[in-house]
């Protein structure tokens, strides 16, 4: 169902606040020409995305980075297309190599 101001009516969520929160809150709606309910809606629509976004890049992280210390102490032996590629690599980079790039190359040479 909608509302005479086109918005889809739905679930309600109703919360008590100090009256310096509401006056926070109403003059914030005013100072973006919004009304109360939108202010909030968009404020905590807004809120509960960061949350998620953050909470699933720090899971991620987590999964990574047990991920990356998996792989660096149960590494695989170099397979021989690996080792073409980055001979082919150092071939024809002009850019000079610093310490990782020769760290690298030991490994797979040594």
């Amino acid at each position: 169902m909608q509302s005479p101001r086109g918005r889809v009516q739905g679930e309600r969520l109703v919360t008590r606040v100090t009256l310096d929160q509401k006056k926070l809150i109403e003059r914030a709606a005013a100072l973006q020409g919004r009304t109360v309910t939108d202010f909030v809606l968009t404020s905590l629509q807004e809120a509960a995305r960061r949350a998620i976004d953050e909470h699933q890049r720090i899971d991620l992280s987590v999964r990574d980075s047990e991920a990356f210390v998996d792989a660096m102490l149960n590494s695989q032996p170099v397979n021989d297309r690996l080792h073409d590629t980055v001979r082919r690599y150092r071939d024809h980079d002009d850019r000079p190599h610093g310490r990782t790039a020769q760290t690298i190359a030991d490994r797979f040479h040594g």
